[in-house]
């Protein structure tokens, strides 16, 4: 399973759930992976904490890392404003951009 992961791929703490950060470099040796995690910065996790690999996903089981690393997974959503709305995407204004 752990032969998988490449860096990039995404990072979960459960299947479903939105991502919380990214693999940056995978070390087969030791073996470890460092992930970046969203409003925190980069860990190091042993690759016993990976729970499962697919479609481009790493999904870690919180309750196998260290504290430092569960305390950023539970504020890697912090810094995001829940009352953000996307702008529209308006062709309309496109087009008179043209004129």
């Amino acid at each position: 399973m752990h032969e998988q992961i490449e860096p990039g791929f995404m990072v979960f703490v459960s299947d479903g759930e939105d991502g919380i950060g990214a693999v940056r470099e995978v070390r087969r040796g030791l073996p470890e992976l460092l992930i970046y995690i969203e409003n925190a910065g980069d860990f190091v996790v042993p690759m016993s904490a990976v729970a499962a690999v697919h479609s481009g996903k790493v999904v870690l089981d919180s309750s196998r890392v260290g504290l430092r690393v569960r305390r950023a997974l539970a504020t890697a959503r912090d810094s995001e404003d829940p009352s953000y709305t996307a702008p529209a995407d308006d062709a309309d204004d496109a087009d008179d951009a043209d004129e």
